[in-house]
């Protein structure tokens, strides 16, 4: 089987899911109430290597849209590419994280967060990949 990938669709969709993780978790939407709910304080977040942790939800990212791209093919629509992503982010990753959630205990509003950014940036990569121009 033969798998077709637009890289630069692929680039740009790992660079706007980074872009909208830096909106999502930032204070102007859901900072606080992550880093309450996820156990965080400013001094803890402050104890971590950024340019690790950023280096490597990058690379996830990259992985993530690579993946999608290599799921949908190169003949994908806007419109397929749009479910295709929204499809993947509430029934596989969201779903995953809920079971996850479930057994460690940890609250609704987290999993909100944390599953509503998956499904958000998936549907975006989605979007991206199969709007890119064949």
């Amino acid at each position: 089987m033969e798998v077709h990938i637009h890289y630069p669709a692929v680039i740009v969709a790992t660079i706007v899911s980074f872009a909208i993780g830096g909106l999502w978790y930032s204070p102007l939407v859901f900072a606080r109430v992550w880093m309450r709910e996820a156990g965080l304080d400013e001094a803890r977040l402050k104890e971590a290597n950024m340019a690790r942790v950023f280096g490597i939800a990058f690379a996830c990212n990259f992985v993530m849209a690579l993946n999608l791209a290599a799921f949908l093919g190169d003949k994908a629509s806007l419109a397929f590419g749009l479910f295709a992503g929204f499809a993947t982010g509430i029934g596989w990753i969201a779903m995953a994280l809920a079971v996850i959630y479930v057994f460690e205990r940890r609250s609704g509003r987290l999993w909100l967060i944390n599953a509503g950014y998956q499904v958000v940036v998936l549907t975006v990569m989605g979007a991206i990949i199969g709007g890119w121009p064949k």
